[in-house]
């Protein structure tokens, strides 16, 4: 796992639709469920977001929890 994927998961935002501006990390479960059966967008953010789907799968959310944690504490 490439440490800056998941640190840009709890620094970058949704770039459009119903969740647009939010981080990443803090978009909902159902919402990736529904992007993993529709497809991913290419690039970066597809990356990003199933990377995110595959972390709630698996039950790590722990894992972005403390980073964003420490993120909040002292920037990266």
């Amino acid at each position: 796992m490439d440490k800056q994927i998941l640190l840009d998961l709890v620094t970058k935002t949704m770039p459009f639709g119903k969740y647009k501006g939010r981080l990443l990390c803090d978009i909902p479960e159902h919402y990736l469920v529904w992007m993993h059966g529709k497809g991913f967008p290419d690039g970066k953010l597809g990356l990003w977001l199933h990377t995110l789907y595959e972390i709630r799968l698996n039950g790590l959310e722990s894992i972005l929890y403390e980073l964003k944690e420490m993120h909040k504490k002292r920037p990266i």
